[in-house]
């Protein structure tokens, strides 16, 4: 018997191997330059425990 791409298609859809139905999980960016917008910033800062925007040390002299 001669196996096919949709023999082989076929049988990744029937043993649950199919590329395109595989769900996807959402993962957090790992790489502080890769996230996008401030507010994804914001909340990673707040979960590791530090501040941002980093400010350096006359920037809070000034702010005081």
């Amino acid at each position: 018997m001669e196996r096919t791409r949709a023999w082989r298609r076929t049988q990744a859809r029937k043993h649950g191997n199919d590329k395109s139905t595989r769900r996807l999980e959402l993962k957090p960016e790992k790489n502080w330059k890769l996230m996008y917008t401030r507010a994804d910033k914001l909340a990673r800062a707040r979960q590791l425990g530090m501040s941002y925007p980093i400010r350096t040390t006359r920037q809070l002299l000034d702010q005081a």
